[in-house]
């Protein structure tokens, strides 16, 4: 139960001590002190009503004694607002505890965690980390950073935010409200992703936070009704997640998107996501959201793989360059042009990005070059990329499905090889290895 709720309810746990407190650092502790005590009291006495408030509470009490134990801290008992008479514990927090309902600050820490004086880079890092709760790893994977340094903007951020008191909640300025918006808008639709193709653990699909992402573009949207953007992103993640039920094999292997059952897909999240996509494409300050979530209309609309309309996607990812250079865009307008045009086309335009930083550590651009190998009829070479692939992937449930394809490579190069043999005359090489270089 708790370890389900750490996934599903950190988060908000934090963003509401964060809230009371004022700290990060301060609530992060008390946060992780209340779960701890949660681990040893919950099995022996029952989980309570309201878990959340509980929670809640526990880290009010592990916090206000973290502070009276130290004599700095002391001091800025007032500032934390940690005391029952503080102005900012208000009646009606307290109505909510009583009655186990807590006011949901995140989209408040989302907001805050772009303020000016944090630096651009920094800011997704602390969005992900702090509200959507993934791992340090999970982070790095989704910015498609190192590890080292994505723990270094964290914690620069981190300091940052101390040392200049700045308060993580919704600016009162509608004019930086605006401002911070679209970095808001790009931390959901990476908590999004991660939860869509997760970078670890047993299976591809980590619906916790998948949904979360979706709750958190809901309220957007309905906190700014008449915005492209926000609605673009709802359209976007609906479209995507209504794959979902067609996605994955019972042990959690992935099914790419040319091999689902489309019958299988959510229908309801397809419709409403259609509907938001054409409605937001109409709005004169559409952009990168919502482009994508034309692109993913595209692909809701195509009775089959075989009848989307590939040149339409194709040209929709170069409206999306416009709006800024993106390696990852960049890939997978090859992948379309690959569809639209030939193998052989889409598979020029991936090596030409085979330098780029980013795609050589991002596993699936591997991976799209091996089917594009594949289709070309070059296995050998396909064996070659899923193999870098499989360097990169820690899911278990995505490295099974390389494993799998990389299998299904080998075993065509060797069939190609033996063919070979047989045409000119000699027999097949004893041992030669199909991966070897041809």
């Amino acid at each position: 139960m708790l370890a389900r709720f750490h996934r599903e309810e950190h988060s908000r746990l934090l963003a509401t001590l964060v809230r009371r407190f004022g700290d990060l650092d301060l609530a992060e502790d008390a946060a992780s002190e209340a779960m701890e005590s949660a681990l040893r009291s919950w099995p022996a006495q029952g989980v309570p009503r309201s878990p959340l408030a509980w929670l809640t509470t526990t880290a009010k009490r592990a916090a206000l004694d973290r502070v009276r134990r130290d004599a700095t801290s002391a001091r800025r008992l007032a500032e934390l607002h940690l005391l029952e008479g503080s102005p900012a514990a208000s009646s009606a927090d307290h109505r909510a505890l009583e009655e186990g309902e807590l006011p949901d600050d995140r989209l408040a820490m989302l907001m805050g965690c772009c303020h000016p004086a944090i630096a651009p880079a920094d800011r997704i890092a602390l969005m992900l980390r702090f509200v959507g709760s993934l791992s340090t790893s999970e982070v790095a994977q989704a910015l498609l950073l190192p590890v080292p340094t994505l723990q270094a903007r964290i914690t620069r951020a981190k300091k940052r935010i101390a040392s200049n008191s700045i308060p993580l909640t919704v600016p009162p300025d509608p004019a930086e409200r605006e401002r911070r918006l679209p970095l808001v808008l790009t931390a959901i639709s990476l908590i999004f992703t991660e939860g869509y193709a997760a970078t670890s653990g047993d299976t591809p699909i980590r619906r916790e936070l998948t949904a979360e992402a979706i709750r958190l573009a809901r309220l957007l949207h309905q906190l700014l009704p008449t915005a492209a953007e926000p609605q673009g992103l709802l359209a976007l993640l609906l479209l995507t997640d209504a794959r979902s039920p067609a996605r994955q094999e019972a042990d959690g292997t992935p099914i790419p998107l040319e091999e689902q059952d489309r019958s299988r897909w959510d229908q309801a999240l397809r419709t409403e996501g259609l509907a938001l996509a054409e409605e937001a494409a109409g709005r004169e300050d559409a952009g990168r959201l919502t482009i994508q979530a034309a692109i993913a209309a595209v692909h809701a609309e195509a009775e089959s793989f075989a009848a989307t309309d590939w040149a339409q996607i194709v040209s929709l990812y170069s409206l999306l360059l416009q709006h800024g250079e993106d390696p990852v865009v960049r890939m997978n307008r090859a992948i379309a042009a690959g569809r639209a045009q030939s193998p052989r086309e889409g598979l020029r335009r991936l090596q030409e990005l085979a330098e780029e930083p980013e795609l050589a550590r991002h596993h699936p651009f591997h991976a799209a070059l091996a089917l594009l190998h594949e289709e070309a009829g070059q296995p050998r070479a396909a064996v070659t990329a899923w193999d870098s692939a499989l360097d990169l992937a820690e899911n278990a449930g995505e490295r099974r499905f390389l494993e799998r394809r990389r299998a299904r490579a080998h075993e065509a190069a060797a069939a190609l090889e033996s063919d070979a043999g047989l045409e000119s005359g000699a027999a097949p090489e004893a041992g030669r290895s199909s991966a070897g270089p041809g």
